[in-house]
């Protein structure tokens, strides 16, 4: 490919479900992607975990093809958005994982979690680090990795044994061990970090049982990591450039952290983030996060995690012999079952899963679907799931207003399940302002990449503007939004019924 020197900035978006490498050439746009699938394993009842040696595999491949694709002469700077609150730990002298790596949906620390509500913890904790207790998060995971070792909490006290969450795993891989760093979006998701501080939090350490020295340097978002060495396919000296949250980075790229401008990214599970001024912490329903350090300042974010979104719908697919299609076909009916029918004759699905995340945060909720009927069909419950997906997010906002610098002028989406124009419809009526779809569905991706680009040329950020991706709107029809207040409180009777203590209210 002839291409003007250093143009090229390479993407790696390590999800749960897939690893990309995405080409951003010298205008910000999508030039060319690689992916690769990644597999899942549950052996336990609650458990979800996936390779550490797999992931690494996975990201150098797609890494090594795009470097292919371009020439590596042209390659300017690599940069990572990455699956969050993931925790691995590792051997530091050989690299060699200590465990799988236990991911973001894994409740194997809820007892944990449980006992530290027992006994009265979750105000330190919130207070100290922005984020209520869960087993979402890292610390109980990494407190798990430990403890699974003879000497692990030893190991890891002398320095021997390496504790991070993705973006530190694959960083170190592709700089041959010679950086242990993680980025301070990434940092703020583990429960360790002070988010007022912006440092690992000496007493938060002490309760979950985690040596300081296991645990990697924070950096901002956007600057030198480190450099590439010793990979298949990839040549040494390429400098990583940012490493960034992937619902962080899929924030930055819709519109660079604009107040009022609240994403939502639909995946397996959902993120809802809003850029907000001041880490305030009394939301309990809510996380208050670091979005990003764009090398300048830290800006902070309010956010709501869902654990099962997409992965609701593809589970109701499963259960009702959708996912017996191709994945065309499947993609067709999942856009067209929905319009099919006027309503779900009253069936709710709450996809509590492996329990419910924001805004309720109850581990021990299991799903439900409530209001079955002789008259309901496939086409019923299919768009119950869809409709779980909007009740969902539309909940999450709610809590946000609780925050005093929050405010919504529109909701900006990325993710797979946007590509349904009746789901977006629906998402704005329920919620009564605009839903404007990134016309890229990379957001994480390109995100990542423009705090790369302003590392590598520093400026403002107002510099990045010319960068940013056009998007759809979908504009609320106000008659039916009054009209859907009604069914979004069934909606909540029915998440009721699936908690362990039932509320009446937001």
């Amino acid at each position: 490919m002839c291409a003007a020197k250093k143009e090229f900035i390479i993407a790696l978006d390590e999800g749960t479900t897939n690893a990309k490498a995405v080409v951003l050439d010298a205008r910000g746009n999508v030039v060319m992607k690689f992916s690769q699938p990644l597999a899942i394993q549950t052996p336990h009842e609650g458990w979800v975990e996936q390779s550490g040696e797999v992931l690494i595999d996975a990201s150098v491949d797609v890494i090594a093809k795009a470097v292919s694709h371009v020439g590596a002469e042209n390659v300017a700077a690599l940069a990572i958005s990455n699956q969050r609150e993931t925790a691995i730990g590792w051997y530091r002298q050989t690299g060699k994982p200590l465990n799988a790596a236990i991911t973001w949906q894994c409740t194997r620390s809820a007892a944990y979690c449980e006992a530290l509500r027992h006994e009265n913890k979750e105000p330190l904790i919130k207070s100290t680090t922005g984020l209520p207790i869960a087993p979402l998060f890292s610390a109980s995971k990494m407190r798990w990795l430990l403890e699974s070792l003879t000497d692990g909490p030893q190991l890891a006290a002398q320095g021997d044994i390496c504790l991070g969450t993705i973006d530190s795993w694959l960083l170190w891989n592709l700089t041959a061990g010679e950086t242990f760093c993680c980025d301070y979006s990434n940092a703020a998701r583990t429960q360790l970090l002070n988010l007022h501080t912006g440092d690992w939090d000496d007493a938060m350490l002490a309760l979950f049982h985690i040596p300081r020295a296991a645990l990697p340097e924070i950096k901002p978002s956007s600057g030198l990591f480190g450099h590439t060495r010793g990979l298949k396919g990839i040549p040494d000296g390429i400098p990583v450039m940012s490493m960034v949250g992937d619902s962080h980075a899929a924030l930055f790229g819709h519109a660079l952290g604009e107040m009022g401008c609240v994403k939502a990214t639909y995946g397996t599970g959902s993120s809802v983030m809003a850029p907000v001024k001041s880490a305030q912490c009394d939301i309990n329903a809510l996380a208050t996060t670091i979005a990003w350090h764009d090398g300048d300042s830290i800006i902070y974010g309010l956010e709501g995690n869902i654990p099962h979104t997409g992965d609701a719908v593809a589970w109701m697919a499963d259960s009702t012999g959708l996912s017996e299609l191709s994945d065309a076909e499947l993609t067709h009916e999942l856009n067209t079952l929905s319009a099919s029918v006027d309503s779900t004759l009253g069936v709710y699905f709450v996809p509590a899963l492996t329990g419910l995340g924001a805004p309720w945060w109850d581990d021990s909720a299991r799903g439900v679907i409530f209001g079955l009927s002789r008259g309901v069909k496939r086409a019923h419950l299919i768009r119950a799931a869809l409709e779980s997906i909007t009740y969902q997010i539309a909940d999450v906002v709610v809590a946000m207003q609780q925050h005093d610098d929050f405010r919504l002028s529109a909701l900006m989406v990325d993710g797979g399940p946007t590509q349904n124009n009746w789901l977006m419809q629906y998402q704005a009526d329920l919620l009564g302002c605009p839903v404007m779809r990134s016309d890229v569905p990379e957001l994480s991706a390109i995100g990542a990449g423009l705090l790369a680009r302003k590392a590598l040329h520093p400026g403002s950020l107002t510099d990045l503007n010319a960068f940013l991706t056009a998007h759809s709107t979908f504009h609320p029809d106000m008659e039916r939004h009054h009209r859907l207040q009604k069914r979004w409180q069934e909606w909540r009777q029915a998440v009721n019924r699936t908690l362990w203590k039932p509320v009446s209210s937001l």
